[in-house]
């Protein structure tokens, strides 16, 4: 890696890192911070997994395709990051959209994962809930979604730039190799 661009060789590391978190986080934790009790697989761990090898694919291809001048890895690279980014689109439009219907069945799931509280069988669940729930769990995170969601916004637009820029400068070496005419060297 060391002759990767700083930035690139952070974003790999950052995959790298959120990879081993996750996996460790599955390993030690089990069913420890399942979001949801209707969707047991989708916990914390798996969130982190899915994410950090998400981060470092993406990142090994814009990192090789640049170092390599390679075109079909720069436009890997892109096709990647606009898959990325219309998936958070959509996401955010359903999100929206569905609201309501998410808001119900959160309520729901947390009354589900109360009923599992006392059962010998689920000590992660219950590991969970005491450190989550010192107060009021669902009025409370509507409040601090409520109270944070200019840092929120804040975040995500700055992702978007970052996934915007990251489109640009693949596009832009992409074309200017392809000016250039050089050609992918076995």
């Amino acid at each position: 890696m060391s002759g990767m661009p700083q930035p690139r060789k952070r974003g790999m590391l950052c995959g790298c890192g959120l990879l081993g978190v996750g996996i460790w986080l599955s390993v030690s934790q089990g069913s420890f911070a399942t979001f949801s009790p209707s969707f047991p697989s989708l916990s914390a761990a798996n969130m982190v997994i899915a994410i950090g090898a998400i981060v470092m694919v993406t990142g090994f291809l814009g990192c090789l395709g640049a170092i390599k001048e390679n075109k079909c890895l720069l436009l890997s690279f892109f096709i990647v990051l606009l898959i990325i980014l219309l998936a958070e689109l959509i996401l955010l439009i359903l999100f929206f959209v569905y609201s309501d219907k998410v808001s119900e069945n959160a309520k729901q799931d947390l009354k589900d994962g109360l009923a599992l509280y006392n059962s010998e069988n689920n000590i992660g669940l219950r590991n969970a809930w005491n450190i989550i729930q010192a107060e009021g769990c669902f009025e409370k995170v509507e409040e601090w979604l409520d109270d944070n969601k200019h840092l929120l916004g804040t975040i995500g637009m700055v992702i978007l730039v970052v996934q915007l820029l990251g489109m640009a400068f693949s596009m832009t070496l992409f074309h200017h190799i392809h000016r250039t005419g050089k050609k992918y060297d076995a």
